[in-house]
């Protein structure tokens, strides 16, 4: 038997997927709150740009290092893929816009409504299944965000209702953001089995595609006539924003590579899951670097967060192998020493494909070449 490298296997690695995806998550989750609240930034379409910028300069910069590669533009591929790219400005658009109104505990309250919305897309576009389980750990993921962002919203309540009404713009925003992060993921899922994409060309099609809708929105809709750009990038804070847009412009880079892995590895659901369970260590970083009260309600709400991750992630075992067993028509048998991708387990389900059956690749390939070298309708 052929052994898979080491690379290949760390490609296509669920668990490598969802940690690059989480440790990119928190610091693009940290920079902005810091950029849009810190700041009093209003600027957020060129905040995006400046984001899609520095990632098509980075990957422009390690493709001409050889630490990367990605397919040259082609204008069959962008048309096709350009609905992808408006749904991807929509979801960090609106994402970035409840974050600058919301706290990061009331934020992580509506975002995890994602998760339904997406779970029953999937029941919708894709034939998946919502099990009792799988919903069980959704009421707990929910709960948790309300448990964490309780004291935010009751403290807010006790400085009298003209402080809590604050708050809606971004609740609206937050609506939004659910709605076009939801269509984004499950759009996704769907068409980018037709064009046989690696990890970076999504980046660059992502990046580049999205870069000049957001330079034109900013350019119309956010004051650069009215002298909105020099209140904002004022002298005595010119040169702290200027680093902080920065290293989101970084942060963006890794969250777009990161997102697009894990959702190839594992599934939109499973994704959006490991998202919601991400809001956790960035409370915490929230606790760390911006001053946020480490209250009873949060640590309670990281409790519940877990309990839900292990429930969500049973779940799925459990429902894997029996729609495996009862595919084959087999019994079901462990193979000590392996490794399970997602719980760590170091015993997985060996199960036995008839004769009759052809084999299925677990996992997909990260590189597939595409004979004709066109997107598939």
């Amino acid at each position: 038997m052929t052994a898979v490298p080491a690379q290949s296997s760390i490609a296509n690695s669920a668990t490598v997927s969802i940690l690059a995806y989480c440790s990119s998550s928190i610091l693009m989750t940290v920079t902005n709150k810091v950029v849009l609240s810190q700041f009093d930034f209003n600027m957020n379409f060129f905040l995006l740009a400046v984001q899609a910028m520095a990632a098509v300069v980075m990957l422009w910069m390690f493709k001409k290092l050889d630490l990367i590669t990605y397919r040259k533009l082609d204008t069959d591929e962008a048309k096709k893929w350009f609905p992808i790219s408006l749904g991807l400005v929509a979801m960090i658009y609106t994402g970035s816009k409840s974050l600058q109104f919301l706290s990061i505990p009331v934020y992580t309250i509506f975002k995890n409504l994602t998760i339904i919305l997406i779970a029953y897309g999937e029941v919708l576009w894709f034939g998946s299944k919502v099990t009792p389980l799988m919903l069980l750990s959704f009421a707990f993921m929910v709960l948790s965000s309300v448990v964490a962002g309780w004291s935010d919203i009751h403290s807010s309540a006790l400085n009298g209702p003209t402080e809590l009404m604050q708050f809606n713009p971004g609740y609206g925003w937050m609506a939004l953001n659910c709605l076009s992060s939801a269509g984004y993921v499950l759009y996704l899922r769907k068409r980018i089995k037709h064009f046989n994409f690696k990890d970076f060309d999504t980046v660059y099609y992502n990046n580049l595609l999205s870069l000049p809708v957001m330079l034109l929105l900013s350019l119309c809709l956010e004051g650069w006539t009215s002298g909105e750009f020099e209140r904002t990038f004022s002298p005595d804070v010119r040169s702290a924003l200027t680093v902080a847009i920065l290293m989101s412009g970084v942060s963006s880079f890794l969250i777009s590579y990161g997102s697009a892995w894990c959702v190839r590895c594992t599934s939109s659901t499973t994704y959006s899951m490991v998202g919601a369970l991400n809001k956790l260590p960035v409370a915490a970083s929230g606790i760390l670097f911006l001053g946020d009260p480490a209250t009873f309600g949060n640590v309670v709400g990281i409790l519940f967060g877990f309990v839900a991750g292990l429930i969500y992630s049973y779940s799925k075992t459990d429902q894997a192998q029996r729609n495996f067993a009862l595919a084959n028509e087999s019994p079901l048998s462990t193979k000590p020493g392996a490794t399970d991708t997602i719980t760590g387990a170091t015993e997985v389900i060996e199960l036995n494909t008839p004769a009759n059956m052809p084999t299925k690749t677990a996992v997909l390939p990260l590189y597939k070449t595409n004979p004709d070298g066109k997107v598939a309708d």
